[in-house]
């Protein structure tokens, strides 16, 4: 039964290591984005939206099905008659969505 309690543990640890090693690195590309402005906006507000959703997985705070509604809500969502700026929001919300979610499978 230890065993279990501890690899169950380690699998938590892992997925909140993940996000938080995920959400520093798109932290990161979205400020070079940002610094270097005009189109590079673009990729500002695909990295910039996925901010709360790796923090509140690092924190131990992933709502799975939550995730599931909002990942559909949001594949639903995108269309050809969006901004450029909302494409970008919605597919990085649908991309960060979608790799938490498969990684929560491991």
């Amino acid at each position: 039964m230890i065993k279990l309690i501890n690899l169950l543990n380690e699998v938590k640890e892992t997925f909140e290591n993940f996000a938080a090693t995920r959400g520093k690195g798109a932290a990161k590309i979205a400020t070079t984005a940002e610094e270097k402005g005009g189109l590079a906006l673009l990729t500002w507000h695909h990295f910039k939206v996925k901010a709360p959703y790796y923090k509140k997985a690092e924190e131990g705070k992933f709502d799975k099905e939550a995730a599931i509604k909002e990942f559909e809500k949001t594949l639903k969502s995108i269309s050809l008659n969006m901004t450029q700026i909302e494409f970008q929001r919605e597919v990085g919300r649908m991309e960060v969505l979608g790799e938490l979610l498969i990684r929560d499978k491991k």
